[in-house]
C-alpha cells in the first residue's frame, strides 16, 4: 500500500485587507478543541471584494510525505511566513483545504506560543498542554530541554524578562525535544549567536533521522541545502519552482539580487559577486571621465561576523605581471575569479574599492552580499574544518 501524504495543500489562499485589522479574533481554547486529536480540517472563506487588498498566497498546492524535510526559500514577502502561520493554525486562510495527519510543533516567531507572565519552567508545560501532551510525557523531556537551552539559572523567571536569545533559546528547545509528528520552523537562525545556531543545525538534522516531518523556512541556502531533501521556491505568494534541493536553491540564487548592486553618481556603477563552480567572480562596471591605464579594483570579503577572510587588488598582480598592456578606456568591465582558497558554506559580504593606481576613485563598505553553497560536495566537512576558508594541504606520515 503507498505511503500517504502527512501534508497535503490545495490551492491555498490567503488575501490580506490593507489598511483594516480584523473584526473578529479566534479564541485559543477553539483552536484546542479543534486541533484535539489527528485532525483533517477544510477552509473555505468567501472571496472578499476590498479593493484594497492583496494576495499573500495564491492556489498553493503540495504534499509533503512522512519523515520529509521540506525546506521553503523566497525573497521578503513571497509568503513564507504566512503558508507557516497558516499550518499552524494561527491564520486562516481565505479560501483552500489543508490536511495535517498528526500534532504540529511549531517555532515562528521569537516568544510564540509563550505567556509574558509565566516562567520558563511554566511554558515548558504550557506548551505540552497545548500540543496534546500528558504532564508525564512533558516531564521526561523537561531536563533535555533545560539543558539544551542553557538557561537553567534563569528557569524560574517570567519569560516577559528574557532577551530575545533567551527566548529563541528556549523556544526552540521546547519545539525540537517535545514529541510531534510535524514541526514547522521559520528562521531559526535569525537569532542567537554562532555557536547555537550550529546547535540548532545538528539538532533539526537530528529530528529528521528519527522520521519526524520537517518544515523549514530559512534564508540561508547554506542551512537549506544541508537539511532538506526538497524544497519549494515562492514568489509573490504563488510556487515558482520546486523539487530537489538543490536546483531550487541554484534557481533562487540564480534569481535574487542581493549579489548585485547598481551606484548613481559613482565612478563604479554595477557590481557583483557570485559563486561559479567552486570559484568566486567579482565584477565591477566602470566609467570615468577620462582614460585610465589601469581599472584598479580591490575587493575584501568578510565572513558573517564581520571578520575579514582575504583581499586583493589589481595593483598587486599588475606589479608582478610584466606582459601587462595598459587598457586606456574611460569605461569598461573589470572582474577577478578567485580560485583557491575554497571559502565554507555559508554567507560573507564583499568589500570594493575602486581607483587608477595613482588615486581613490570609489570605494563602498559590505555593498554586496553573497552565499557560498556546496563548496565541496561532502557535506559533513564544514564540521570539521575551523574557520571560514577550506584549507588544501598536504599530509606527510613518517
Amino acid at each position: 500500500m503507498p505511503m500517504k501524504p502527512i501534508i497535503r495543500v490545495e490551492n491555498l489562499s490567503k488575501q490580506f485587507t490593507i489598511g483594516e485589522q480584523q473584526k473578529s479574533y479566534t479564541m485559543l481554547s477553539e483552536h484546542l478543541i479543534d486541533f484535539a486529536g489527528n485532525t483533517i480540517k477544510t477552509f473555505s472563506r468567501n472571496k472578499t471584494t476590498e479593493k484594497n487588498s492583496i494576495w499573500a498566497l495564491r492556489d498553493v498546492n503540495f504534499e509533503v510525505m512522512p519523515g520529509e524535510v521540506m525546506g521553503f526559500i523566497g525573497r521578503n514577502g513571497a509568503g513564507k511566513s504566512t503558508l507557516l502561520k497558516i499550518l499552524s493554525r494561527i491564520t486562516k486562510p481565505t479560501k483552500g483545504r489543508i490536511e495535517l495527519y498528526g500534532r504540529v510543533g511549531s517555532l515562528l516567531e521569537v516568544g510564540t506560543g509563550f505567556h509574558p507572565e509565566l516562567t520558563g519552567r511554566e511554558n515548558i508545560f504550557l506548551n505540552g498542554t497545548i500540543l496534546g501532551m500528558k504532564h508525564k510525557e512533558v516531564a521526561k523531556k523537561f531536563d533535555e530541554i533545560i539543558d539544551f537551552a542553557g538557561i537553567g539559572e534563569f528557569l524560574d523567571t517570567t519569560v516577559k524578562h528574557y532577551s530575545s536569545g533567551m527566548y529563541m533559546r528556549l523556544a526552540f528547545a521546547v519545539a525540537a525535544h517535545l514529541e510531534t509528528e510535524i514541526l514547522l520552523v521559520d528562521e531559526v537562525l535569525a537569532v542567537g549567536d554562532a555557536e547555537f545556531q550550529k546547535k540548532c543545525l545538528g539538532k533539526m538534522n537530528s529530528v529528521a533521522k528519527q522520521g519526524r516531518t520537517v518544515i523549514f523556512v530559512s534564508h540561508s541556502m547554506s542551512a537549506i541545502s544541508q537539511l532538506c531533501s526538497k524544497a519549494i521556491l515562492l514568489k509573490h505568494g504563488s510556487i515558482d519552482y520546486s523539487g530537489a534541493v538543490q536546483p531550487v536553491v541554484q534557481k533562487y540564487l540564480h534569481d535574487e539580487e542581493l549579489s548585485e548592486k547598481t551606484f548613481d553618481d559613482e565612478q563604479v556603477k554595477y557590481a557583483a559577486v557570485k559563486q561559479i563552480g567552486q570559484q568566486i567572480k567579482i565584477s565591477a562596471d566602470y566609467q570615468c571621465d577620462k582614460e585610465i591605464p589601469i581599472p584598479g579594483l580591490g575587493f575584501v570579503i568578510y565572513d558573517f561576523l564581520g571578520n575579514p577572510i582575504l583581499g586583493r587588488n589589481v595593483m598587486a598582480d599588475i606589479d608582478i605581471n610584466v606582459a601587462f598592456q595598459p587598457i586606456n578606456k574611460k569605461s569598461g568591465r573589470v572582474s577577478v575569479l578567485i580560485n583557491s582558497p575554497k571559502l565554507c558554506d555559508g554567507k560573507y559580504t564583499v568589500s570594493l574599492w575602486f581607483g587608477n593606481g595613482k588615486e581613490d576613485f570609489f570605494h563602498a563598505p559590505e555593498c554586496l552580499v553573497f552565499e557560498v553553497v556546496n563548496m565541496t560536495s561532502r557535506k559533513h566537512l564544514s564540521s570539521l574544518i575551523h574557520g571560514s576558508v577550506i584549507p588544501e594541504c598536504e599530509w606527510n606520515f613518517e
